[in-house]
């Protein structure tokens, strides 16, 4: 049984066996999930039998990749041998009519984590699962078969877009997320959005000008026979059914003027509902009111499949409670974490690219300054870099790039697992350094494998061409001295904003930055593009219950 986390975490690796191995059995109040799955694709990939060689060229195009290989067959073999006898037969069944595909491998993949995450899950807690058309209907299916089909919820409807032109088919603007609990009794908040102006037009058309502000009027006869509620009230007979309210009820209302008297005694008083004392419009499952991350949001991050934070905040605030437990086990930029922390959820987020993890803990640093939380997952020993630097040279470039809060050059490619020219430059750190308002560049170059005074001039080649200010070499290896004389014969960056000088080219070894070091330059004003600094954090300690 894993031991209880004790703190907001960010974990770097694969979800399945960090479920399995850190995140103990009913522990979590609120899972979101928002899977790797590009709708771009057509359904002639998606299904397209990977046996032969031809539809591999079609399928590198895309940016997440499921592929049918050995993992998918050995996953698949763990389902149906290992896993609960009802997921077993639901899997193969599904295997039988989708076949050995794309398609397939996405749904085996996400039956093994989704088997995980119910687990985990209290008995009170929900699941919320954000996906595309593409896939839904088989996602339904598998969590039917994992929480049963009564404790499906809703299938939300998201409107992410505006229309626009799509030949041939109505055009697709939403996405659909689908909330089941794990049972009978689950933590539920109602929701509420501000009133349409023309409805408040039409139903708020009374005002006493007593201060009160507008009303509406309600009906307060019950609908239901209540012989107990039968009473003549000043001079109006008892409705057919009874009043809703007894007579005691009834002398409160009137004592604080919230009833309507007619003039005439053959009508009923009606109920005074004031504007001002009600909560909204109840939000039902189409969400049309959150608009996604355009280019000129303050929450734009730069990251391809960002979520709006009022989407997260909704959920959070609607499936759990201050102090609940949010898990996030596919958690991209991190919005899903943000929005548990703003308020006041403790939380945990895993992803499997450093890239991610380091997007993640720029943000929450910028939103929540002087936040305290753990990566868990992290190389922390130059034998844990060089190991991470063997399997994953990307996966080692952006961690290497995080040790200096450098955001990458190239991101997007780059998460293709191919890497365009990147013309020297891996990651770049921006800096003020003058009145003007213009951003200063630092350049940094990350080396996993030998290195040569070649790779300085190259650097320093680099920073001519790009008129930058001052390069950083990021170096697994120990540098040779002719590196070292050559970075010192790039000589200093003169700071017109700090009167001091710094040198051009810098060496910093992972070693070094392991124990603390830190490059000599301007501070930076932001990494990645900065979030949105939130001012009160809602900072919640304390221990996963078991």
């Amino acid at each position: 049984m894993p031991e209880p986390i004790t703190d907001n975490t960010l974990f770097y690796g694969d979800n399945l066996p960090i479920l399995r191995d850190y995140i103990p059995d009913a522990s979590v109040d609120l899972i979101y999930l928002d899977p790797p799955f590009n709708s771009s694709r057509t359904y002639n990939v998606l299904f397209k039998d990977e046996s032969g060689e031809d539809s591999e060229a079609q399928i590198a195009a895309f940016e997440d990749t499921w592929h049918w290989n050995r993992a998918a067959e050995s996953t698949y073999e763990d389902l149906v041998i290992n896993g609960p006898l009802h997921v077993g037969k639901m899997i193969t069944a599904l295997r039988d009519f989708v076949g050995a595909n794309q398609m397939m491998a996405y749904l085996v993949m996400m039956t093994a984590r989704l088997v995980e995450l119910h687990r985990v899950l209290k008995p009170t807690g929900s699941l919320y699962l954000h996906c595309d058309p593409t896939a839904s209907h088989y996602l339904k299916i598998i969590l039917d078969t994992i929480f049963e089909p009564e404790n499906f919820l809703n299938e939300i409807i998201w409107k992410r877009t505006t229309t626009h032109s799509d030949a041939k088919r109505w055009s697709p603007v939403s996405d659909t997320i689908l909330f089941y609990s794990k049972g009978n009794t689950f933590t539920w908040n109602s929701q509420y959005s501000d009133y349409d102006p023309d409805y408040v037009a039409s139903k708020y058309r009374h005002n006493d000008d007593d201060g009160r502000g507008p009303y509406r009027l309600d009906n307060m006869t019950s609908p239901n026979p209540r012989p107990n509620m039968m009473y003549e009230w000043k001079g109006h007979a008892t409705p057919p059914k009874g009043w809703r309210y007894s007579k005691e009820t009834m002398a409160e209302l009137d004592k604080e003027g919230r009833i309507w008297y007619p003039d005439s005694k053959s009508k009923r008083p009606q109920l005074k509902r004031y504007l001002n004392e009600m909560p909204g419009r109840l939000l039902d499952n189409i969400w049309t009111d959150i608009n996604p991350i355009n280019s000129q949001s303050k929450e734009r991050l730069g990251y391809p499949t960002q979520k709006p934070l009022a989407l997260l905040e909704r959920i959070i605030e609607a499936s759990s409670n201050p102090g609940d437990w949010v898990l996030d086990p596919f958690c991209g930029c991190g919005t899903a974490v943000a929005a548990a922390q703003k308020l006041g959820r403790r939380w945990i987020g895993i992803d499997i690219t450093f890239l991610s993890i380091s997007l993640q803990r720029s943000r929450l640093q910028e939103m929540f300054p002087g936040l305290g939380f753990r990566v868990t997952g992290a190389p922390e020993s130059v034998g844990a870099a060089r190991y991470l630097a063997q399997h994953d040279r990307f996966q080692f470039e952006w961690w290497a790039l995080s040790l200096v809060g450098a955001r990458p050059s190239q991101p997007t490619t780059a998460t293709k697992g191919k890497k365009g020219a990147d013309r020297g430059i891996d990651g770049i750190i921006n800096f003020m350094d003058d009145t003007s308002g213009a951003a200063k560049r630092a350049l940094v170059q990350v080396k996993s494998g030998k290195v040569s005074v070649r790779d300085v001039r190259d650097l320093r080649g680099t920073l001519e061409r790009e008129k930058a200010a001052l390069g950083l070499l990021l170096t697994l290896e120990a540098p040779t001295e002719p590196m070292e004389t050559e970075a010192v014969e790039a000589g200093f960056y003169h700071s017109p904003g700090w009167y001091r000088k710094y040198p051009r080219v810098q060496i910093l070894t992972i070693e070094a930055l392991l124990g603390g070091a830190k490059p000599q330059m301007p501070p930076a004003w932001g990494t990645f593009k900065q979030a949105e600094r939130v001012a009160e954090p809602g900072a919640v300690q304390g221990t996963l219950e078991l």
